[in-house]
């Protein structure tokens, strides 16, 4: 079942349009083998392809997400200096994981040392605790603050990178990527250079995590606790005449780095990462931390007849509200119900149970898919905001009244402008989608395939999890083999799972190599930019609308947007994407490549 895009997800999809269609996945499917001087020459194309990757694009290993030709502008989810490298996804892991996934598929010694120095970037970039912040500055300290300092604190819509903290995230996996990859490349060749580093990932992630009370098992969102963790946002004392009255605003719950977190799926990423530590390293004692995990999410899940799940939830009882109660985020993160989170966490109790076998996991199901049902969106709000086309859900559902609030904003740009929420289905953000796209019925059909299975059915599949004591017979479960080609789930650590591959056609193969030519990578329409950092924005108010519907404000405003529909205020006029060299495009060509040098 497709998820909703995330962060996470969107920059594998914003690509040519020759990778704009995701590739068909066979789950076993005989093809034959490619022509083997075809082969031959393809996999002489990614060794090309990873090279310059490696020798050319990079800087000491590590990647951002977009680079123009020269290299001289980058971007990762904002501007980046030359020396920086995105932990984030689809950055440095990601790219690692598709050096080593081409290692595995060609043999080709290149792709491994890509690999391994990617690898050792992250052993840089990782934090003496342990985790990994989204970004790393190779110039030092002083160069990433200064660019906190200045891109990052004017980016009106990413709160997250406004203020410096000094400490580890698991927001996007970024944390969770750069860990598999490090525990993946010292499995592969038992390299000592990459010991340390996964010893102290794991540690970091044990220790990260609640211990006892309603949170037990979860996690937060960042790692250690920052004293000085932004808890509101400034809210203008000067406000538009349109503004409607009683609109909620600001932080409802104050720091929610501190909260259980399943935004980005937090629970289920440290879980993944925890079971291929089981299954490649022997480690048994990771079995409680994992089934603590397990427990914290079936735990959080509301009461009927609103039965889903926030994007996070408070760790302890504050301000009159018990502890485990849906509690609100960024500033455009009211406090709420979230029907995609929910989505994500009903699939991940299917998960629980396949590894499991325990039908707890699957006992409450009904009851969030009743109020996924209760919840969705009106053909009166689709029709109205063009931002809802295709979704069948608001994003957040106020507790209580089972009513969708929607996000806005005012202003121009971080100093005059602010978000608020109200019942409002129209002029919604458009960078923070306002619905969701919810699979009922393949949710459904899912739950019924599961409660269905007999005894001895679920007793076989639990034998293939980690979690079994049963599961290895003496033998430890083989990661799988390819992590780029597909998001990995947990249902695929069970052993001898299967892992669908691209299905790739000898001229589509031969297209990608063509696209090569003769400079050894892709060129690619950059999917967003950025305004070069200005100063910080006036305080002067704007009463207009020509922002609240656009992924960027004013020129002082340093988000990404798209460049074929920024504001419709001057200086702003549309133009062309800017070709370029792309992270998630390298990962996506390679992929498909992949596929087709794999086949048996």
């Amino acid at each position: 079942m497709k998820k909703p895009l995330s962060r996470r997800t969107f920059h594998q999809l914003a690509v040519t349009p020759l990778l704009a269609a995701p590739a068909v996945l066979r789950p076993g499917a005989a093809q034959a083998a490619p022509p083997a001087p075809q082969r031959a020459l393809t996999v002489r194309a990614m060794s090309r392809a990873a090279a310059f990757m490696d020798g050319t694009v990079s800087y000491r290993g590590g990647y951002v997400w977009n680079y123009l030709p020269d290299l001289s502008v980058t971007w990762g989810e904002m501007e980046a200096k030359r020396t920086m490298c995105w932990v984030q996804p689809p950055g440095t892991p990601s790219v690692g994981h598709s050096m080593l996934d081409a290692y595995h598929a060609t043999s080709e010694e290149v792709c491994y040392r890509a690999a391994a120095r990617t690898g050792l970037a992250l052993v840089e970039a990782q934090l003496p605790v342990g985790g990994w912040n989204y970004i790393h500055d190779f110039a030092g300290e002083e160069s990433l603050r200064d660019w906190y300092e200045t891109i990052g604190a004017n980016g009106w819509r990413l709160e997250e990178f406004q203020h410096y903290y000094g400490n580890a995230t698991f927001d996007d996996a970024g944390t969770s990527a750069a860990a598999q990859l490090i525990l993946r490349l010292y499995a592969e060749r038992r390299d000592p250079r990459f010991k340390r580093s996964l010893d102290r990932a794991i540690g970091f992630v044990l220790a990260s995590q609640f211990s006892g009370g309603t949170a037990d098992g979860g996690w937060p969102q960042r790692y250690p606790a920052f004293a000085g963790a932004v808890s509101r946002m400034p809210w203008p004392d000067r406000r538009p005449d349109w503004l409607p009255r009683g609109v909620q605003h600001g932080m409802e719950d104050g720091d929610y780095t501190q909260q259980v977190t399943f935004n980005d799926d937090v629970l289920g990423e440290n879980i993944k990462f925890l079971l291929m530590c089981m299954s490649t390293l022997g480690r048994r004692d990771l079995a409680g931390p994992v089934t603590r995990a397990m427990a914290c999410l079936k735990r959080m899940q509301q009461p009927g007849p609103q039965a889903g799940w926030g994007l996070q939830h408070l760790s302890r009882a504050k301000g009159g509200r018990p502890a485990g109660a849906p509690a609100g985020a960024r500033s455009y993160e009211p406090r709420a119900l979230a029907t995609h989170t929910t989505q994500t966490n009903v699939q991940q109790l299917f998960h629980y149970f396949r590894l499991t076998g325990d039908r707890a996991f699957l006992g409450r199901v009904p009851e969030a898919l009743d109020w996924l049902e209760s919840c969705k969106l009106t053909s009166e709000q689709i029709a109205e905001n063009p931002l809802l086309a295709g979704r069948t859900h608001p994003t957040f559902v106020e507790l209580g009244t089972n009513r969708a609030r929607f996000v806005h904003r005012f202003g121009s740009n971080i100093r005059n402008g602010a978000y608020y929420n109200d019942y409002d289905h129209r002029e919604t953000l458009s960078h923070y989608s306002a619905g969701r796209s919810v699979d009922l019925a393949g949710l459904r059909g899912t739950y019924e395939e599961l409660a269905a299975m007999t005894p001895a059915q679920v007793a076989a599949m639990r034998a293939r999890s980690p979690l079994s004591h049963t599961s290895s017979h003496g033998r430890p479960i083989p990661l799988p083999r390819y992590f780029s080609v597909r998001d990995l789930q947990l249902s695929d650590l069970l052993r001898d799972a299967p892992l669908p591959l691209p299905v790739v056609t000898d001229a589509e193969a031969s297209a990608l190599v063509d696209g090569l030519g003769t400079k050894d990578y892709w060129l690619t329409p950059i999917d967003a930019v950025t305004n070069p950092y200005r100063g910080p924005g006036s305080t002067t108010p704007y009463d207009g609308k020509a922002y609240m519907s656009k992924n960027v404000g004013d020129l002082r405003d340093t988000s990404p947007y798209n460049p074929q529909d920024p504001p419709q205020e001057p200086p702003y006029q549309p133009v062309e994407h800017p070709l370029g060299i792309s992270s998630s495009a390298y990962v996506a060509n390679m992929a498909k490549l992949i596929g087709y040098v794999a086949r048996p």
